[in-house]
């Protein structure tokens, strides 16, 4: 998983993705209806087995468009989010220092635990060889 600015840019190129599928979905499976009195269907030939349009029930193409405004949905509530937890966004130039010198401190202080956690574990190793070296075979 990759920063939040990458989390938020794969996320917007998912929008856009859903929004060409969306379009694609809609152009390829609506019904050949006119809406106006001067509006005509046009033929078009075309191969036996390839289509322009390949009109859906009703009922389906209504249930698929719901689906596809659900999903376009989700996916913008989850950019949302991401922007909302960029930092940056609620606080101002000196909360960021602040935030900046406590994980400073939060850094030091984890840095002095493991510079401790390998003294120990060298003394460890130490005592462990010295005992090693004093056992004599019988």
């Amino acid at each position: 998983m990759g920063d939040r600015l990458t989390q938020l840019q794969d996320a917007v190129d998912q929008l856009a993705q859903q929004f060409v599928a969306c379009i694609h979905y809609i152009n390829r499976h609506h019904n050949l209806e006119t809406l106006g009195p001067n509006d005509q269907i046009r033929d078009v030939k075309q191969e036996p087995d390839k289509q322009e349009v390949d009109p859906h029930p009703a009922e389906v193409f209504k249930a698929s468009q719901v689906e596809l405004a659900q999903d376009l949905i989700t996916k913008e509530q989850q950019i949302e989010y991401l922007i909302s937890v960029l930092p940056g966004l609620d606080n101002n130039e000196k909360d960021q220092e602040r935030n900046i010198k406590e994980l400073e401190e939060e850094l030091k202080v984890a840095e002095a635990q493991r510079q401790d956690a390998i003294k120990e574990r060298e003394d460890t190793l130490a005592k462990l060889d010295a005992v090693i070296r004093s056992i004599r075979r019988p």
